[in-house]
């Protein structure tokens, strides 16, 4: 008795191991594929039942994931886009040569460190310089204005701008700089105007659409709204921010206009996603670029969907685009005035339920990223061809 005691306790202990050794033993697997024929480096999103499959009965604060075969673990950000307390999305950045794919491996091991970035997309609203709400990440940085500023403008105040269009802070680094050149500029009045080796803020915006501002074009005039009139902050990076903003009423068609911006860390665009109330139809929703002085080069490829401007500021060149749907473009052409910032290239799109999603984004010749027009428009090709062929994301597990 004693000995089938024994063996019974011999049995228990190597079913144990054993299964022990098959749950250490299973692995999930992400795989990143890519179909172009250029490297890409993108950030790559897990979601919805892929994401509660990937963490069932586990902790998500214990994930991990590292390049498949290595120690190489990757910056992760979850998104919880309700603020609800639970994550909806699982971020990282993958890394994929032409016409190939990558494996990643999925750990749940709370001891190994989780990966920070010196480098990240990160935005916030600014009520130290009246009320900008200001966003970038490794590659450009961009800023918009809240209601202090117009009402500055309106009574006549300093520090007034009264414009919905999206202005460019032109980087020359890749570590962060809205929170420095900030607190710099509140020590010493126009601080980033002036290049002391990270960039600086040389562009005008006026009532010009900057990079990226919409309007709505009709009679061969363009309606615009004023200055955002409330924000919310969804997700401050350190791989992606999102926020957005809200706009009061504007035009004759009583539009309601909420504006989401989310970046990407490594992407020189933003991405725009508009969305419209209004108390009747909308003809249209135009995005554009302003035009400054008229003395840049536009291109507008229609059939791809990419639309450009180059210009020469204190001697170093500016690209800025517009990417979107081809299918939804109505035309594209410069709007051209005598007054000051009102030129602006538009590009006119026919919304869908009032809404539009387009990419607008700019390289500056000193930051490397770019030395020539045709650098750029080889970027905004991409951008295309990238919009069209998304990484595609598989998910398995294996024992």
């Amino acid at each position: 008795m004693r000995n089938d005691m024994n063996l019974l306790k011999c049995l228990l202990v190597f079913f144990s191991f054993s299964i022990l050794a098959n749950a250490q033993n299973e692995t999930t697997k992400i795989t990143i594929k890519n179909n172009l024929d250029f490297a890409r480096k993108e950030v790559v999103s897990v979601k919805g039942k892929s994401l509660s499959n990937l963490i069932k009965g586990k902790k998500i604060s214990d994930l991990r994931i590292k390049k498949d075969g290595t120690q190489e673990y990757v910056v992760l950000q979850w998104i919880d886009f309700n603020q609800d307390g639970i994550s909806d999305e699982l971020l990282f950045q993958a890394e994929v040569s032409a016409k190939t794919k990558v494996d990643y491996q999925v750990v749940f091991d709370k001891t190994i460190p989780l990966v920070e970035s010196s480098v990240k997309a990160y935005s916030r609203f600014v009520p130290e310089r009246t009320d900008d709400y200001a966003w970038e990440n490794d590659k450009v940085a961009f800023r918009t204005y809240g209601p202090d500023a117009q009402r500055r403008v309106e009574e006549k105040l300093p520090e007034g701008t009264l414009t919905s269009g999206i202005d460019l802070w032109l980087k020359r680094t890749d570590k962060p700089i809205i929170n420095k050149w900030y607190a710099e500029n509140t020590k010493s009045p126009g601080y980033y105007h002036i290049d002391h080796g990270e960039g600086y803020d040389p562009y005008q915006v006026g009532p010009s659409r900057g990079t990226g501002g919409i309007g709505i074009w009709e009679n061969n005039q363009l309606a615009v709204s004023k200055n955002f009139v409330g924000y919310k902050t969804i997700a401050v990076g350190s791989l992606r921010t999102i926020f957005e903003l809200i706009y009061a009423s504007w035009s004759s068609y009583g539009v309601r206009e909420t504006k989401r911006i989310t970046l990407d860390l490594g992407s020189n665009f933003s991405k725009f996603e508009i969305s419209l109330e209004a108390s009747k139809t909308v003809p249209n929703i135009t995005a554009g670029i302003t035009l400054h002085d008229n003395k840049g080069e536009v291109k507008n490829n229609t059939k791809e969907g990419w639309f450009r401007h180059v210009e020469k500021i204190d001697g170093q060149l500016l690209a800025e685009g517009i990417v979107v749907n081809p299918k939804l473009v109505t035309k594209a052409f410069s709007d051209v005035s005598k007054a000051k910032d009102q030129s602006n290239l538009l590009v006119v799109c026919k919304p869908k339920n009032n809404k539009l999603t387009y990419y607008a984004g700019f390289a500056w010749q000193k930051s490397g990223q770019i030395t020539n027009g045709a650098d750029w428009d080889t970027l905004l090709q991409k951008k295309v061809k990238m919009l069209a062929n998304p990484l595609k994301i598989t998910i398995k597990g294996n024992k």
